[in-house]
């Protein structure tokens, strides 16, 4: 039987919302000719038409303020292997992008190389929601990586998508 309780401490919120899994998604640009970026573990996917995707943000966050203001932003789907460098781009101290291999788009976008999927975005919206914002990208546009298995965040843990057997005999790491 399910049975309802009051929500009474933050830790009960953190293991519920928890229950469900988000994809990881890394958000870079070039500003000033040097890399910034973050890691926001609530990717989704928002709308065909216009093509939209979203990704919640601390209102607390000191590097979303700075790559808001860019015209065009890459956003990278974090692949399985990722985990350390999604850790890094976290970060509040040291050089998010030390040992982190990426690209620059046309548009001082940044994309983190080895991940699952890369998307051109923009702002399209921005809502407030709590103690996050909520950020709606436009896609402009993408690259996939169809056989790379994407990093997931599930009970406040990176976890990893299993692999069926055909996809396990068909790949090999140097695919990544």
């Amino acid at each position: 039987m399910i049975r309802m309780q009051q929500v009474l401490t933050t830790q009960q919120l953190r293991q519920a919302f928890g229950a469900f899994p988000s994809g990881v998604a890394a958000i870079c640009a070039r500003i000033d000719r040097e890399p910034v970026g973050m890691a926001a573990s609530s990717f989704t996917s928002v709308s065909i038409e216009p093509p939209l995707v979203s990704v919640c943000i601390q209102k607390t966050s000191s590097t979303w303020p700075v790559l808001r203001e860019s015209k065009r932003l890459g956003l990278s789907v974090m692949s399985q292997w990722q985990d350390v460098a999604c850790r890094q781009l976290a970060s509040k101290d040291g050089n998010r992008f030390a040992e982190i291999e990426w690209d620059a788009g046309p548009h001082d976008s940044i994309f983190v190389r080895g991940s699952s999927a890369w998307m051109e975005v923009s702002l399209y919206d921005e809502v407030e929601a709590g103690d996050h914002l909520i950020a709606l990208l436009e896609v402009h546009g993408l690259d996939i990586s169809p056989h790379t298995p994407p990093l997931i965040f599930h009970a406040s843990k990176f976890r990893k998508i299993a692999l069926t057997l055909d996809e396990e005999r068909h790949t090999d790491a140097e695919q990544w």
